[in-house]
């Protein structure tokens, strides 16, 4: 006999006339479903270009508040008038292809299980599943070009192995946090770009630049060598000569020779003055770098675009050679937290930071001591009761520090712990430029901050900028995430070297996603708050709760983590496939 387990997975349950969804329809909770509930509306049927899928499971996230909060407004919505063509949320999926149109049958079959890919490109343009695209908060749903059809071709991951429907909603927030720590930056001149060279008018050294100068198409001059100079003729790209220019000039040069985009890379030999770096910084173009050369501290800390750095990718490299190009390339500009060394988390209390937290500790020759940060103390807790015996297990220390409840600050507490070396890495979680600002401080001189939370564009923070080219420190942040991500969080979880399910911390079924919505917004779990769809009434639990309320679920779990088992027992028990 077929269990109820068993015809889940297989996908060939008996469909539903009608199915629930979460549709939305302006800003705010109360335009979200009608009248608290979810609405009921017909069964699709997919067009040879379509799918049919089951929404497995859906986690809640907080960059939905941006969309609840400004509804038409927000960007990606590009005011469109949700009343009339309304959109759901819900970008953090799991789905199970249904039926598949004649077109698409070559390529998806019934059954198959996928994770969605929500931040799409069109044409150029910027859509994302769950904001453009209405999400998951519905039990079925169709899929068709909007998703298949996109710039990085179909945003959907097949799954392998075994993955569990929580475990697979939450590829997306993983695979954000595993995507900090690869390379976004672009390392290496640009070919066919433009090139700016600014040094200083006294700067006599003999440069080199062993390779990359083929690349650029256009060279500017600003105060260069006469090494840089004769390199730079020789190098067969056009010359533009611009010298004397005062720190005021640089925008109108930029204006004048990039259209205000920026140049694509900027060398800049022997600086001296934290303002004219900050104003040079100023002129780099989306994922453009910045090389600096130098041997001298600079008169102060530069005023840095965290929010470029983050949403930009703009790269700052250096050395303190003579060679620009020693600055260049992944071998010397890392993105991956140090094994063995100190790693402190600003902001660790909620569901990405915790994530943060225990990758680092879950790391395969990781950081040997964890510094969790967080102001609300329960949060803290929380951190020690999952994580601590995680730690323990893998030779980790764990610490963790709240700044409200301590009379030492951040900086004092972290030059106690390395006895005043600093943190090899500091991780940023918050979206505060006071908070960067502090995480720089914390740093030793060959550190790495990476902005994982990001501020708008414009905001700065004053950096110790100087550390990039007299000790390789690295600035980097990333936003967002691909399906090479994603893929690389499922084979974690896989090999056991990533236990996603313990970002679980609380279920319900689709009537109680509403309160899910609010309990994310409130930060009411320490964790990622999962619906599923198909489980119609059950509601909002905590995973500490089950043991009260559905002690079945609560003796699946492992060291009170969600896991498969859990899942399946819902499933078996709580799922009415009729």
């Amino acid at each position: 006999m077929t269990t109820n387990y068993e015809l889940y997975k297989s996908g060939d349950e008996k469909l539903p006339e009608n199915v629930q969804a979460w549709n939305m329809y302006g800003k705010g909770l109360e335009n979200i479903g009608k009248d608290g509930q979810p609405e009921s509306e017909p069964l699709p049927e997919p067009a040879a270009d379509q799918m049919l899928v089951r929404v497995d499971s859906v986690g809640m996230c907080f960059s939905d508040v941006k969309l609840i909060r400004q509804g038409r407004n927000h960007p990606k919505l590009y005011n469109r008038d949700l009343t009339q063509e309304p959109t759901r949320l819900g970008h953090e999926v799991a789905i199970t292809v249904i039926k598949v149109g004649a077109d698409l049958a070559d390529r998806y079959q019934a059954g198959q299980r996928l994770a969605v890919q929500p931040d799409i490109y069109q044409d150029g343009k910027s859509t994302a599943y769950g904001y453009t695209v209405p999400g998951g908060l519905i039990q079925y749903h169709l899929i068709g070009k909007e998703v298949l059809d996109t710039d990085a071709g179909a945003c959907l991951l097949p799954l392998e192995g075994e993955m569990g429907y929580a475990e697979t909603a939450l590829l997306e927030p993983w695979g954000c946090v595993m995507a900090s720590y690869t390379q976004r930056r672009r390392l290496e001149p640009l070919n066919g770009g433009m090139m700016w060279m600014i040094g200083q008018p006294d700067d006599k050294a003999e440069y080199n630049f062993s390779k990359y100068l083929d690349r650029p198409a256009t060279i500017v001059l600003t105060d260069a060598s006469p090494s840089l100079v004769a390199l730079a003729e020789a190098s067969g790209a056009a010359i533009i000569r611009r010298d004397g220019l005062s720190v005021a000039d640089y925008r109108t040069l930029s204006d004048e020779l990039t259209d205000g985009k920026g140049f694509d890379d900027i060398v800049m030999t022997d600086p001296r003055s934290a303002e004219a770096v900050a104003e040079v910084a100023r002129m780099i173009a989306r994922r453009g770098t910045l090389n600096m050369i130098g041997k001298q501290p600079l008169d102060g800390l530069v005023d840095s675009d965290v929010g470029r750095l983050h949403y930009d990718y703009i790269a700052f490299v250096g050395n303190s050679g003579e060679d620009a190009a020693d600055s260049y390339g992944e071998a010397r500009n890392r993105c991956e937290l140090r094994g063995g060394g100190t790693a402190v988390f600003v902001g660790a209390g909620g569901p990405m930071g915790q994530m943060h937290v225990q990758r680092a500790i879950e790391l395969p020759d990781g950081p040997h001591t964890i510094i969790a940060t967080e102001i609300t103390q329960s949060r803290l807790d929380a951190i020690n009761e999952r994580f601590g015996p995680l730690a323990e297990d893998n030779g980790r220390r764990l610490l963790t520090f709240n700044p409200q409840d301590d009379s030492r600050s951040l900086e004092e507490f972290v030059a106690e712990v390395t006895n005043g070396v600093g943190a090899d890495d500091v991780v940023v979680s918050v979206p505060a430029a006071f908070l960067m600002e502090e995480a720089d401080r914390v740093m030793k001189d060959d550190g790495m901050l990476v902005l994982f939370a990001g501020v708008p564009n414009g905001t700065e923070a004053p950096l110790k900028v100087e550390n990039v080219y007299l000790s390789n420190a690295q600035y980097t942040g990333t936003s967002g995430l691909n399906l090479n991500d994603q893929a690389a969080v499922m084979h974690s979880t896989l090999d056991g070297s990533l236990s996603p399910g313990r970002s679980v911390a609380a279920v319900g079924g689709m009537d109680a996603a509403l309160d899910g919505i609010t309990a994310m917004m409130e930060s009411k779990y320490p964790g990622k708050v999962v619906i599923f769809p198909q489980i119609k009434s059950m509601p909002l639990t905590g995973v500490d709760e089950l043991a009260e309320k559905y002690p079945d679920l609560a003796a699946a779990l492992e060291g009170g983590s969600w896991t498969k088992e859990a899942e399946r027992i819902l499933i078996e028990k709580y799922w009415d496939p009729s």
